[in-house]
């Protein structure tokens, strides 16, 4: 057999095999990878889905909520007192600082302490201090530019968040009335304080799927529903408000006075339209704050009312049937004795009729008024009418003065309760007793809300008693009396100037707290003012020569910016003759 031949019979037999136990580490290899496969697939779907749907959810779910800006505050013709204007605030992620290398550009962040008046150190400090916090305020309440130059840094972990800032166009006007929020946006004084979840909304909040570059791709649910805040509306008339103040700020600059305050009120309301007080403050500007700045001193503040009294002691008098309105008292010789103390007028005034003790506020002559009557019904009187109570005004901080309440009076106690000492009130309850004159006898609650319809009162005296006490003092402010400073061309006034000596620490020292108050016009009585200045200084320190101007100026004032015509030439010569009384 040739070479030839056999090399083809050689190829012959050396065919192909297949190798069995390849093909069946093959196939099932490929076998139990579909099996893993399977089996991974139905524990996901089938044993535990939640997990994964969690770990989903925990990369892909937010809950956004809507901002809502606090509701306005705004006086009965719509002028704004307080709004709510859109601000940002400046934040970081310290750890996406630092994970970033956010440092490296130092410059961006001198760029951005210089734009938020802050040391760059101090800056950095709220970053560095915790690198792995998510979250540091850098500032609050940033403006609009700033919050755009700020964007334009890119500072990485850097961002800015929506907030809301508190802006008040009345300035100091209105500061301790309105008060103030702080810089989460809550209520803290005044207005703002009493009324805090009235003007405060509820954001909604809504359950969204966001996408990897944040970017809202599905919204889902509802998860709280907002509620929108309410506005509010105030009794105040922006226009008295500011004459009031003008004319407080003068007064106590004027006498160097070391605080004021002046309560304007419609006495058919008894709707706040004005209450002022000094020294102020600017609320748009919180830096360096001064408490006693901010008190609202027209309700907080209480002194002995002095003279400003009188006329609810012949009020109570009269209601008693001790003395009738034609009656004659006789003072001389000008003081009297009461028990080893003395009770004295500044001269001797003789026989005096009722209006002519209130016009030269005697002391002898409203002394033995309320002598004539026991002294638990001229405590009474005098509750009645609003002291030692709260007026109703809802607002924090207010005083209810002080009526002591003993078992045994002296005489020289009883006298003293009938000229101002031995209680104490407050500027707003004084406002108060005026109006239940003025109106004819009724006593309201104080409002500083806008009323829809007139509140239900309380009748304390009778029309009767109220009309011929009104009548009667009239004549503090025409000729002779001691109140003429506070006379008004046109409108009659009936009022009571006051002076009360501060008590000290085991008497009385040398400051005086003046005052007037009154209603306007006699004839026809819309308001009731009362002006009170703390401790004047210099010679002039009397009420009717510090308050009567400044009340004379913002009731002359309020008056016309409320249309009330003057009084007609008849009813002048009425009133001129019960001014000849007090002569």
């Amino acid at each position: 057999m040739t070479r030839q031949a056999k090399t083809k019979q050689a190829s012959k037999k050396q065919k192909p095999q297949l190798i069995h136990w390849r093909l069946y580490v093959v196939v099932g290899f490929v076998f139990a990878m579909f099996s893993s496969l399977v089996g991974r697939a139905a524990y996901i779907q089938i044993i535990e889905p939640d997990k994964l749907r969690h770990e989903s959810d925990m990369r892909t779910l937010r809950t956004t909520s809507r901002e809502v800006q606090r509701g306005l505050i705004t006086d009965r013709n719509g002028d704004m007192l307080a709004v709510s204007v859109p601000v940002r605030a400046v934040w970081a992620d310290p750890k996406q600082v630092n994970d970033n290398n956010g440092f490296t550009d130092m410059r961006r962040w001198q760029a951005l302490a210089d734009v938020l008046h802050e040391p760059v150190e101090d800056v950095l400090e709220k970053v560095r201090s915790n690198p792995t916090k998510r979250f540091t305020y850098l500032k609050r309440q940033v403006t609009p530019a700033v919050a755009d130059y700020i964007t334009q840094l890119k500072l990485p972990g850097v961002f800015l968040k929506s907030e809301s800032r508190r802006y008040y166009p009345g300035g100091e006007i209105t500061a301790q009335l309105i008060g103030i929020t702080n810089i989460d946006d809550v209520g803290i004084e005044g207005v703002e304080n009493a009324y805090n979840s009235w003007l405060t909304g509820t954001p909604s909040k809504q359950k969204v799927r966001k996408s990897r570059d944040g970017h809202v791709v599905e919204r889902l649910d509802i998860v709280q529903e907002g509620e929108s805040p309410n506005d509010l509306v105030l009794s105040i008339d922006q226009r008295i408000q500011q004459l009031a103040y003008r004319e407080l700020k003068r007064t106590t600059e004027m006498n160097q006075a070391t605080s004021g305050s002046i309560v304007v009120l419609d006495i058919h309301t008894g709707e706040v339209l004005a209450m002022v007080n000094t020294p102020s403050y600017n609320p748009n500007s919180r830096d360096n704050l001064q408490t006693f700045r901010m008190r609202n001193r027209a309700m907080t503040d209480t002194f002995e009312p002095g003279s400003t009294i009188k006329p609810f002691v012949v009020a109570a008098a009269l209601e008693a049937g001790t003395v009738k309105s034609t009656d004659v008292i006789p003072t001389s010789p000008g003081w009297m004795r009461l028990g080893g103390r003395q009770v004295r007028d500044a001269t001797n005034y003789g026989d005096m009729t009722l209006a002519r003790i209130l016009a030269k506020s005697s002391n002898v002559g409203i002394s033995k008024l309320a002598l004539s009557i026991p002294v638990q019904q001229l405590l009474g009187t005098y509750q009645s009418m609003g002291l030692g109570s709260f007026s109703g005004i809802n607002l924090t901080g207010e005083s209810a003065g002080l009526i002591q309440d003993r078992h045994r009076w002296s005489d020289f106690e009883r006298a003293t309760l009938s000229f101002g000492y031995g209680l104490t009130a407050t500027t707003l309850q004084l406002a108060r007793m005026y109006a239940t004159l003025g109106n004819g006898g009724t006593l309201y609650p104080v409002s500083i809300l806008k009323l829809k319809k007139p509140p239900e009162g309380e009748r304390v005296i009778s029309q009767e008693v109220a009309h011929d006490v009104l009548q009667m003092m009239v004549g503090v402010t025409e000729k002779g009396g001691t109140g003429t400073l506070a006379h008004i061309d046109g409108y009659p006034v009936a009022g009571k100037s006051g002076t009360s000596r501060k008590a000290v620490a085991g008497g009385y020292g040398d400051d005086y707290v003046a005052l007037f108050a009154g209603v306007a016009p006699v004839n026809n009585p819309k308001l009731a003012i009362v002006v009170v200045v703390n401790e004047p200084k210099g010679d002039l320190y009397y009420g009717g020569s510090v308050a009567g101007p400044a009340f004379a100026k913002v009731m002359s004032g309020a008056l016309q910016m409320l249309n009330v015509e003057p009084i007609s030439d008849k009813e002048q010569v009425q009133l001129a003759g019960l001014a000849g009384r007090t002569e």
